[in-house]
């Protein structure tokens, strides 16, 4: 590994930044005390700081030198609504509420690299440093862009990171390309007529119906789109009826769709549509079709993939970078600024679990699990990322 030294020394400050936030954390647009936390220490370090995009979003600025050249790094801020298990000291100190994606972790890298940059100013251009709200439903990421994110402070470049349990901690993974899926939920509703059961022939029965399209539905994925392309079409609730002995007015199907692509969902969505009005017609029930797109696919630019692959290989070495890293059908909605800007987003390794202190819950240390936590030892890597890549994008003069 190949740390920069001042973040190295600067780790157990860092440490303690994790920590507070992850025992104080906040639901998405709620992250006043976390913002308030990012100001002040970014105000402390002479950073100017400019908030209110997006709600709690904060943005820091650190300029140098005579280039009009900038970037921005972006870390998420906001917490999961989950009860955590953990018992250690630094466990949540709010019911309901729980840093078990990382958040933490991120805000923490960022403020890492903030502090160096601040104080080093190896570089040449713009920094900009973009603590987003609400990434976890919330759309913060186009929230911000909606309040003028990228018209207030003009970049050319976006870059994101999260960390990644099952990944050989300080390790760091990146794709060319689609890296995440888009997320999109939908709500069916199914309505026949109802009957009593003994007498299904003076009804319509929207229970049948449900099944006939949930099971048509699959033909779309096996059937109708290419083969090459990944998708993912889950029901994941059925509610229907509320007694044994009657054929209720109407079944509800829930679930998801995951894609890589537009054109992918675009298909997905329209053929679920007309599978499920003529699947019903033809019993003489009827659809209310109701579809969402959440977030779009995170799609990495290949320019700015290739830099950020740079400064990852300057900090962990090229054995540690797999530049070729599965994608996941989980989605982000840094998307929503790759759409909006060049840029890449990566994958820093978590580790298995064995940094978690005694006191920390059963199972394994996976993202969104009430017994997860972020690993320290990953603090000064990511901060080093950080610095990496603002030097390489914005070389001094």
């Amino acid at each position: 590994m190949n740390l920069v030294e001042p973040i190295i020394a600067f780790q157990t400050e860092l440490q303690q930044i994790r920590r507070d936030l992850h025992a104080h954390p906040e639901l998405c647009y709620e992250e006043q005390r976390t913002s308030d936390v990012v100001a002040a220490r970014l105000t402390e370090w002479g950073i100017p700081v400019v908030r209110g995009l997006g709600v709690t979003g904060v943005v820091g600025i650190i300029k140098n030198g005579s280039s009009q050249r900038a970037i921005g790094l972006r870390a998420d801020m906001d917490a999961l609504p989950m009860h955590e298990v953990n018992s250690f000291a630094h466990a949540s100190r709010h019911a309901g509420k729980m840093h078990a994606c990382g958040h933490d972790g991120h805000v923490a890298m960022l403020l890492g690299a903030a502090h160096h940059l601040a104080t080093h100013r190896n570089f040449d251009g713009t920094v900009y440093l973009i603590f987003q709200p609400a990434e976890e439903g919330g759309a913060g990421a186009r929230k911000m862009i909606d309040d003028g994110l990228f018209e207030q402070f003009p970049m050319e470049a976006v870059y994101g990171m999260h960390n990644w349990p099952g990944m050989e901690a300080g390790t760091f993974g990146v794709v060319a390309g689609p890296m995440m899926a888009s997320s999109n939920e939908f709500r069916v509703v199914v309505k026949g007529k109802g009957a009593h059961a003994a007498q299904p022939h003076k009804g319509v029965d929207p229970v049948m119906v449900a099944v006939q399209i949930a099971q048509a539905w699959q033909t779309i994925i096996s059937r109708e789109k290419n083969p090459l392309d990944t998708a993912v079409l889950s029901i994941t609730q059925i509610h229907s009826g509320s007694a044994t002995n009657v054929i209720p007015d109407e079944a509800v199907m829930i679930g998801t769709v995951r894609t890589f692509t537009t054109e992918v969902l675009d298909l997905i969505e329209t053929r679920m549509e007309e599978i499920a009005r003529h699947t019903a017609a033809a019993s003489r029930a009827t659809v209310e079709f109701g579809f969402k797109r959440n977030y779009p696919p995170l799609v990495n630019h290949p320019e700015q993939t290739a830099i950020a692959i740079e400064a990852m290989k300057a900090v962990a070495g090229a054995g540690r970078v797999d530049v070729n890293v599965e994608p996941t059908m989980g989605a982000e909605d840094f998307a929503f600024m790759l759409q909006a800007k060049p840029g890449c987003y990566v994958f820093i390794g978590n580790g298995e679990g064995a940094h978690r202190e005694g006191g920390h819950g059963l199972g394994p240390c996976q993202l969104h699990n009430a017994s997860y936590d972020f690993n320290d030892s990953l603090l000064p890597v990511g901060a080093s990322y950080w610095v990496k890549l603002v030097e390489k994008s914005l070389p001094p003069a």
